[in-house]
């Protein structure tokens, strides 16, 4: 009982500081506005231009960066347990490859935007299913041999090799693209939620991922033991190793679907979650989604303002922001 108020804590702080950076996203910008500009323009009363650049530009735009930053951090935390590595993050497995070549892709092919998010999309999921196709035995039937965690290498390096093909791709893709072109791509490839309209997907994938990710959490911590010892204690490993990754991929093809390649939100915030709150999944898994939209909110706020009415990619930010934080943690973390 103490576990769970404990959480409950910790989950009500974390929402506060996501609502009032929800917030501030709506009201500030090139226009902006006070507490009762901002609530006219949701509410509707305000139908003139502070109005259509609330409820059209701003609201879209927060939604789906909370949506992505938490899908970003979900599935960032879930590949940490699965590959049981502290340096797994959510492009690891080559997905973030896969939707990156199918999206530019359709760039080069000047097809309209809903094409350029469905070949993102095609790639992404292509690729999880290549990954679980060369790496199935491991996912269904892992198996620790000399005492070391031999699936998750292998599913590891197979990632790792399908990423470094879909990087030769999208270095031959931008090689050939007209000059015209290579600023969208660039930014698409960096993180832009510039122009995102549509947020619904995202949202509802994050919570039916959240949904079916905390059943799972029990198991997740048992397997922090090793999975000789998980199998031991009644754990499904298998099982859960291909939800895991199941779960992980869906949500990482969402978030690049919306946003474009965002790096460093799924590799610090379940870290940052850690180092304050420990390693219960429980707590973590939760946590980790609302610090990664709050998080991605504020550096999409930032990319927005800093040299408005001009923006920068919100990737960028968010690694100016992670390369420090990151380095931190490392500096601080045991011999």
């Amino acid at each position: 009982m103490a576990e769970f108020r404990r959480a409950l804590a910790v989950w009500l702080v974390l929402g506060i500081a996501g609502l009032a950076v929800f917030g501030l996203s709506l009201a500030l910008g090139s226009v902006s506005l006070d507490a009762a500009q901002l609530w006219q323009a949701l509410t509707g009363a305000d139908t003139g231009t502070a109005g259509a650049i609330v409820r059209e530009l701003r609201l879209p735009r927060a939604a789906a960066a909370f949506a992505c930053g938490g899908l970003l951090a979900l599935s960032g935390a879930l590949m940490q347990v699965l590959l049981r590595n502290p340096l797994a993050e959510p492009y690891v497995l080559g997905v973030s490859g896969g939707a990156s070549a199918g999206a530019l892709l359709a760039m080069l092919l000047t097809l309209p935007l809903w094409m350029v998010q469905a070949g993102a999309a095609g790639g992404a999921l292509f690729s999880m299913v290549l990954v679980a196709t060369l790496a199935r035995r491991d996912l269904l039937h892992p198996q620790v041999q000399g005492g070391h965690h031999e699936a998750g290498a292998r599913l590891l390096l197979t990632g790792v090799i399908l990423a470094a093909g879909w990087g030769a791709l999208i270095t031959l893709i931008l090689a050939i693209a007209p000059e015209s072109r290579l600023r969208g791509m660039l930014f698409w490839l960096t993180g832009d939620l510039g122009g995102t309209a549509s947020y619904g997907a995202a949202l509802a994938t994050l919570v039916v991922a959240l949904g079916l990710s905390m059943p799972m959490a029990r198991s997740l911590n048992v397997m922090l033991l090793g999975e000789t010892v998980a199998q031991s204690l009644g754990v499904r490993v298998g099982r859960v190793r291909l939800g895991t990754f199941l779960i992980a991929s869906f949500s990482i093809a969402a978030a690049i679907t919306t946003a474009g390649s965002i790096g460093f939100v799924g590799l610090v915030v379940p870290h940052l979650v850690r180092l304050a709150w420990g390693n219960d999944q429980r707590l973590l898994l939760p946590a980790s989604v609302l610090m990664g939209g709050a998080l991605l909110m504020a550096a999409d706020l930032i990319a927005r303002t800093v040299i408005a009415p001009a923006q920068l990619p919100v990737g960028v930010i968010t690694a100016l922001l992670g390369v420090p934080t990151f380095l931190y943690l490392l500096l601080r973390r045991p011999r």
